[in-house]
């Protein structure tokens, strides 16, 4: 018989305690929930709430974005981080009008054969949006059910075929309460159970957490480091789309130059963000795309 309760008592502190976040709103989306969960890769909640609003203002529905320039996408992902989410955002949209008729599908086939939508998007927007039951883990609900099941102080780098298996033993059964069970677990990893500083003595899984019963043992090996930001290739990358963003014509190379004096590294960053199609030259000017 499939035991629950870990799931049940994290879905009771989620009804009490959950974040109150746009794209979670009774009369929500599917779009909107897609667009959140492609923001929220990698960009913490505080920064992604204004974004989304302003972004679902403009584009509330595919086939809005779909009408528009791709560079149109990247110049609203603002400073988001990791442009290029924008277009894939964009390609996105023009495939779902394509294939779909301007709708988000609710069959988790299809929404893995969207472009950009990887594992973890297309089940979150299965289960968020439609309400139906897949495991859905990140790096919050690895670390939680590492935690709470094995003792682990982490779940590992990345998601693998055992993590999904796991979690997908603590569901119930039921689809909508599965669905349910996912963000708690994901909510309690976000706002609970953090990697750096876990708030353990808030937690409703304090008496049952295996971590906990073995003395919050910390994980073995050198601890990650964050990746610096200062003076990188993706510095360089974000001034340059920076400027191309706060214009509304082509940016002449003279401008492009003024941005970092390091000419190899400007050449470098420049070249790459053409590569990625986020930046397209004309002549001696660019632009976005």
């Amino acid at each position: 018989m499939r035991d629950t309760s870990l799931a049940e008592s994290v879905t009771r502190w989620y009804e009490s305690n959950a974040r109150d976040l746009p794209w979670r709103s009774a009369g929500g989306s599917a779009w909107g929930v897609l667009v959140s969960e492609v923001m929220l890769q990698q960009t913490p909640v505080v920064r992604v709430e204004p974004a989304w609003r302003a972004w679902m203002e403009r584009w509330p529905t595919p086939a809005a974005l779909a009408g528009d320039e791709p560079g149109e996408a990247i110049r609203a992902w603002g400073r988001l981080g990791y442009p290029r989410r924008a277009l894939r955002l964009h390609a996105c949209a023009v495939a779902l009008v394509d294939r779909h008729s301007g709708q988000v599908p609710e069959n988790l086939e299809s929404l893995l054969a969207l472009p950009g939508i990887g594992v973890y998007t297309a089940r979150a927007v299965a289960a968020f949006a439609f309400r139906q039951r897949h495991p859905v883990v990140d790096t919050n609900v690895r670390r939680v059910v590492a935690r709470l099941v094995s003792g682990a102080p982490d779940g590992g780098q990345s998601t693998t075929p055992r993590d999904l298996a796991s979690v997908e033993a603590l569901l119930p059964d039921d689809a909508e309460e599965a669905a349910v069970a996912s963000v708690a677990f994901m909510e309690l990893g976000a706002v609970i159970c953090t990697a750096r500083a876990p708030r353990c003595d808030h937690c409703p899984m304090w008496s049952v957490c295996a971590w906990r019963l073995r003395g919050l043992p910390l994980p073995e090996g050198p601890s990650r480091r964050p990746q610096g930001y200062a003076g990188t290739d993706r510095q360089v990358r974000g001034l340059i789309l920076g400027v191309l963003r706060a214009a509304d014509h082509p940016v002449p190379a003279s401008t492009v130059d003024a941005v970092w004096t390091d000419g190899v590294q400007r050449g470098r960053a420049l070249a790459g963000l053409i590569e990625d199609g986020l930046v397209r030259a004309a002549g001696d000017h660019y632009r976005l795309p």
